[in-house]
């Protein structure tokens, strides 16, 4: 039981942010903007937030999980302000919104580097890593669920799954949602209704953004005692797992939870007894993840069911 827990826990670990991010991106691309920012989001989010706790660490002026709220807040406001640049580049500069979303990509890394750099004269910035949970009180004595969820937790891990509730409701229960939706697939009968497509689509777009900027945050505090400017391509990986999961936060879920599982057998293949004993290179379990999002792509991309105005810019003036 303690090693299924183990498991369990290191999935957990990889599929949340996952998750996060891909639902960041399905609020973007519900309204009708790609956003393919968000592997640098998360950077920038994870470089401020991860700052920020370094900080309050090293002084000695803040710590336990009331650090770590503030320190995803400040995550939180650093995507929705970098978003920001994507949605005025996109909505009202109709630039095209792939390229807009590739230069934001290559900016974060430069820019986390630098400010480290000049701040703190590394680019690596330490974290002292003390936000596991090892047991939450009562509801670890739970059969079974108690080991799995409950024990050698992470807030993150809670934080992850309430925005998952709440991404489904929003989406699906509310007049937000609907509007949300139809600004994406319909915006001129949307406009039409006297609804505001560029509003819509801005809120998707910044929604967006707070979420990717916490997913960063939520990415490297369970795995990582240091930060350097990178998220090993989560970003793209979401964006994979987005479609895969159909823009629907309950699909999205399973996928991240799938590739949750893929990433679990890349980083831990040499500690489970049935996978070490077939004798495959390494190397084979930590391509496996990219290896099968590719497969998984090829054969949804059929089936894929994107927001019909997906990309293309809102023109007033179309009928």
């Amino acid at each position: 039981m303690a090693k299924i827990a183990e498991v369990f826990q290191s999935v957990l670990t990889y599929a949340i942010p996952l998750m996060v991010v891909a639902l960041a991106g399905m609020f973007s691309e519900r309204s009708g903007v790609i956003n393919i920012s968000l592997e640098g989001t998360m950077i920038m989010g994870a470089f401020t937030g991860i700052l920020f706790i370094h900080t309050m660490q090293k002084n000695e002026l803040l710590n336990g999980h009331l650090l770590l709220l503030i320190g995803l807040l400040i995550s939180i406001l650093t995507g929705l302000l970098y978003s920001s640049l994507h949605a005025i580049a996109s909505i009202n500069m109709y630039a095209d919104q792939t390229i807009s979303g590739t230069a934001l990509n290559i900016f974060a890394p430069a820019f986390a580097v630098f400010v480290a750099r000049s701040v703190i004269g590394v680019q690596q910035i330490p974290l002292g890593n003390v936000f596991r949970i090892p047991s939450v009180p009562v509801l670890s004595k739970i059969p079974v669920l108690g080991k799995l969820l409950f024990e050698n937790a992470y807030l993150t891990t809670y934080i992850g799954i309430i925005i998952l509730v709440i991404s489904q409701i929003v989406l699906f229960k509310t007049r937000f949602g609907l509007r949300l939706r139809s600004a994406g697939e319909y915006p001129q009968a949307t406009d039409a209704a006297g609804v505001s497509v560029v509003k819509m689509r801005y809120a998707g777009v910044l929604i967006s953004g707070a979420l990717a900027g916490m997913g960063g945050m939520i990415y490297v505090v369970p795995i990582s005692t240091e930060f350097s400017p990178d998220v090993a391509g989560y970003g793209f990986l979401a964006i994979a797992v987005m479609i895969f999961g159909q823009w629907r936060p309950l699909y999205i879920a399973a996928a991240a939870f799938f590739f949750g599982a893929l990433k679990t057998i890349s980083f831990s293949y040499s500690s489970l007894p049935v996978i070490k004993d077939l004798k495959i290179p390494g190397i084979v379990y930590q391509v496996l993840p990219y290896v099968i999002t590719i497969v998984v792509l090829f054969l949804t991309s059929k089936k894929s069911a994107a927001p019909s105005a997906l990309g293309e810019p809102f023109d007033k003036g179309k009928r």
